[in-house]
C-alpha cells in the first residue's frame, strides 16, 4: 500500500520541480529557524539545510540543486549568523561551516545526478532484457503455431476435407492477428518509454471507435455486451491509438473471462468524463496486483500463456496520453477496468 501511494507522489513531485523545491526549502528554513530559536545548535540548522539540499538533488535536475545550495548559503548567512539579518560575515567558524556546507551541497548535488544516470541506466538496460525475453516467448509461439498450420496444410491438403482445411486457416489467421497485436503493443510501450508517442487530435464518437474496436474480435465478439447511453458528447482524440487501448483492455478481459461468460462494455457519462467499464466474471484481481497489472511486461499469472504483460500498460499509457484514466475497480465478481476520458475541446 505505501509503495503504491508513494510512486504517484515521486512521479508528481519529479513533474514539478520548482514545486518541489520551493516546498523543501520553505520548510527547511522554517524548522531551522525553529531549531535555532529552541537550541541554537549551528551544527543542526547547517544538516537540515543540507538535507534539503540532498532531497531537491534526488528528486530535481543538477541546476534546481546547486540555486538551493546558493540560496540555503544565503539565507544561512543572513538569518542564522551574526551580525543577524545582514550578508556580512565575521565570525570564522561561521565562515568555515558556510564553505564546508557549499561544497559538501555540490558534491552531493553532482553525485546525485550520477545516482540518477545510473539508475535511468539500469532501468533501460532492464528493459530492453525485458523486451529480449518477450520477444523470444510471445514472437515464437504464434510464429511455431502458423509455420506449423500452414506446414499440415501444405502436406495434408489433398486429404483434408473442406472444413478442416477452413479451420487451419482461421488458426493460422487468428495466430497471424495475435502477432500483430503484440508487435503494435511492443512498439507503442517502446515509444510510451522514451516519452515519443505524439499523435493528432481529431472529433471522434467514442461509441463508434468502441463499435469498431469489438468487430476485430471476430469470434468472441457474441460474447461481448455492450451497454451505452444515447446521447453523448464526442471527444477530440487519436481514434486509433484509442482502439488499441480498448483493445487491449477488452483482449486482456476476455482471456481471462470463462468462455462460457460474457464480458459487459459500459459507455456512459460521469461528470466531465466519458467511462468505458469493461467488466468480465472471471477470477478477478487481487488487491495487491490491482497497480502492478499496469506495469510493464508484468504477467498475473506467470505460469500460464496469459500474454506479453504489455496490452494493459500500453492501454494505461495511451489514456493517460490524452489526460484520461484506467484502473481497476472493485467489484463483487470477476475484474472491472474503467477507462475515463475527458470531455474537453483538448484532451492533451
Amino acid at each position: 500500500m505505501t509503495s503504491s501511494i508513494a510512486a504517484p507522489m515521486t512521479q508528481y513531485w519529479r513533474s514539478h520541480p520548482t514545486f518541489f523545491t520551493g516546498t523543501v526549502l520553505v520548510i527547511a528554513i522554517f524548522s531551522s529557524a525553529f531549531i535555532d530559536y529552541f537550541a541554537g545548535s549551528t551544527i543542526a540548522v547547517l544538516l537540515i539545510l543540507q538535507l534539503a539540499v540532498v532531497a531537491i538533488a534526488l528528486q530535481c535536475n543538477t541546476n534546481f540543486a546547486y540555486f538551493a545550495a546558493v540560496f540555503e548559503a544565503t539565507s544561512f548567512n543572513f538569518l542564522f549568523t551574526t551580525p543577524r539579518y545582514s550578508l556580512q560575515m565575521f565570525n570564522l567558524e561561521d565562515i568555515l561551516n558556510l564553505t564546508v556546507f557549499l561544497l559538501v551541497a555540490l558534491t552531493t548535488s553532482k553525485l546525485a545526478e550520477l545516482y540518477r544516470r545510473q539508475q535511468a541506466a539500469l532501468e533501460q538496460a532492464q528493459l530492453r532484457n525485458s523486451i529480449l525475453l518477450s520477444v523470444s516467448h510471445d514472437l515464437r509461439t504464434p510464429l511455431s503455431t502458423i509455420i506449423g498450420t500452414l506446414t499440415t496444410l501444405k502436406e495434408y491438403m489433398p486429404k483434408l476435407s473442406a472444413s478442416q482445411k477452413t479451420e487451419l486457416i482461421d488458426s493460422a489467421a487468428a495466430e497471424s492477428h495475435r502477432l500483430h497485436q503484440y508487435i503494435e503493443n511492443l512498439l507503442q510501450a517502446t515509444k510510451l518509454q522514451h516519452g515519443a508517442l505524439k499523435f493528432n487530435l481529431d472529433e471522434a464518437n467514442l461509441r463508434e471507435v468502441l463499435q469498431r474496436t469489438i468487430a476485430r474480435f471476430q469470434t468472441a465478439q457474441p460474447r461481448i455486451k455492450i451497454h451505452s447511453e444515447p446521447e453523448l458528447p464526442p471527444l477530440m482524440i487519436c481514434s486509433s491509438l484509442i482502439e488499441q487501448a480498448i483493445f487491449n483492455v477488452l483482449d486482456n478481459a476476455l482471456y481471462y473471462s470463462p468462455t462460457s461468460q460474457p464480458v459487459t462494455v459500459n459507455l456512459y457519462r460521469h461528470q466531465d468524463m466519458l467511462r468505458i467499464d469493461i467488466q468480465d466474471l472471471g477470477q478477478g484481481i487481487a488487491p495487491s496486483q490491482k497497480e502492478a497489472i499496469f506495469e510493464l511486461f508484468y504477467r498475473q499469472h506467470p505460469s500460464t500463456d496469459g500474454g506479453a504483460g504489455l496490452g494493459l500498460p500500453v492501454a494505461k499509457g495511451i489514456i493517460i496520453a490524452h489526460n484520461g484514466s484506467l484502473s481497476a475497480e472493485n467489484v463483487a465478481q470477476g475484474s472491472l477496468i474503467r477507462i475515463a476520458l475527458p470531455i474537453t475541446k483538448e484532451n492533451v
